[in-house]
């Protein structure tokens, strides 16, 4: 079967799973969903009730970073795996407390007894640090961590975009437009209509 892949253009969740998929060149057939009006197909695939999901014939894989490695696992032309330990390391710290910080920065609503500054400052820590070790890439070249953590860095940059671009942070930022500019964010942000059942397959990439 090919493999189908339940996503929302706009959830970096989502934006790392097709960067993969894209690389790799594995085809599947995408599915947009509409979070507030989820397809009752999507939420007896998806456990989490979350996207991405990817449905294969082997079972469904429903974390993002899960999908990245399984597209990447089976054909990787760019070396995206070959990338020194830490760039796990930068992932977990991207997925874990830097993404705790953004939400409560960006949705400081859903978080009445929190402060956004607060958590906008320790987000602008991690992003000081990955600043510094950016030259052009975190490592030598690009990887799964770039791409891991681009989707989220793009959303942060995008709560405040004038105060982002005011950090003195010149090689995060280099590096957030390459990829804002690039072909492959391009290819991955093309708008779909939202899928109902019955719908003819649409295919990705």
């Amino acid at each position: 079967m090919t493999p189908i892949l339940y996503s929302f253009r706009r959830c970096p969740y989502a934006m790392r799973a097709r960067l993969a998929l894209s690389a790799s060149g594995i085809a599947t057939e995408l599915r947009e969903i509409v979070l507030r009006d989820k397809a009752p197909a999507f939420l007896d695939a998806s456990p989490s009730g979350t996207v991405p999901c990817l449905v294969t014939e082997a079972g469904v894989i429903d974390e993002s970073l899960d999908i990245m490695i399984w597209a990447l696992t089976r054909h990787d032309p760019e070396g995206w795996l070959n990338m020194p330990e830490a760039g796990h390391d930068w992932i977990a710290r991207a997925d874990g407390p830097f993404k705790h910080a953004l939400d409560r920065t960006k949705y400081a609503t859903r978080y009445p007894d929190e402060d956004p500054s607060a958590h906008r400052d320790q987000a602008a820590r991690f992003l000081a640090e990955l600043d510094a070790a950016i030259d052009p890439w975190i490592f030598d070249r690009p990887t799964l961590a770039d791409y891991a953590i681009l989707p989220f860095v793009r959303q942060f940059a995008f709560i405040d975009k004038a105060w982002f671009d005011a950090q003195p942070w010149p090689n995060l930022h280099a590096w957030l437009e390459r990829f804002l500019t690039s072909d492959r964010f391009a290819a991955i942000m093309d708008k779909y209509p939202k899928w109902s059942d019955g719908d003819a397959p649409t295919y990705f990439p």
